[in-house]
């Protein structure tokens, strides 16, 4: 790859990361309902779907998907659920009498589990169709055919990931240190709220899209 390619790689995949989506609401929800350390383990599964898709596109899986209707209709709508299921809970929370952000319990550390984290951010990631055929699109573009399709997907899903990585781990921070005010009951419960009604219309919207 060139130094140019590269530069357009690594401007074209910042710009994406940059662009909030569901992996941003995802890192924002968990990071004020456990801090930093959820935040983070949250951020790093996410990131660890896009070797995932990178080696699904490097094998030609993406392919098969995009032009099979039930697979990538079936991998569409498991994603769309997953989603509504995730603004179901921030809303239960937001509709529930106490509010959905206990301070003490963050600084006991008892509303960060480890394995909730990874699972959340994992899957938000690899059941999100569209990351399946942007990878499959993008990638090419920057594959020397000459070369180990698998291990050039690798590496520049490894670029990514540590794009990512800085970027979402920035924002963890700031609502990690803006904890104190969204923990405030009224503030946590419109925070729920919100978060809930983004993620279930960006669920519906990923179901109804052909």
């Amino acid at each position: 790859m060139s130094y140019e390619v590269f530069l357009t790689f690594l401007a074209a995949i910042t710009i994406l990361t940059m662009s909030p989506g569901v992996d941003t609401m995802v890192i924002i929800r968990n990071s004020a309902r456990g801090g930093w350390r959820d935040g983070l383990v949250t951020s790093t599964a996410i990131c660890m779907g896009l070797f995932v898709h990178a080696t699904v596109s490097a094998v030609g899986i993406a392919v098969i998907l995009a032009q099979t209707a039930w697979a990538f209709n079936a991998l569409k709508m498991a994603g769309a659920a997953y989603l509504i299921w995730l603004g179901l809970t921030s809303l239960r929370a937001a509709m529930s009498n106490q509010a959905g952000f206990k301070l003490g319990e963050f600084q006991q550390g008892n509303d960060f589990r480890f394995g909730r984290s990874v699972k959340e951010g994992f899957l938000s990631n690899v059941l999100n169709p569209k990351t399946v055929v942007f990878y499959m699109a993008f990638l090419p573009q920057f594959i020397d055919p000459e070369g180990n399709a698998l291990t050039q997907s690798l590496l520049l899903a490894g670029i990514h990931f540590t794009i990512a990585m800085l970027w979402q781990g920035g924002i963890v921070l700031l609502v990690d240190r803006a904890r104190g005010w969204l923990q405030k009951p009224r503030v946590s419960r419109a925070f729920d709220g919100l978060t809930g009604t983004v993620l279930t219309a960006l669920g519906a919207r990923l179901a109804l899209t052909d």
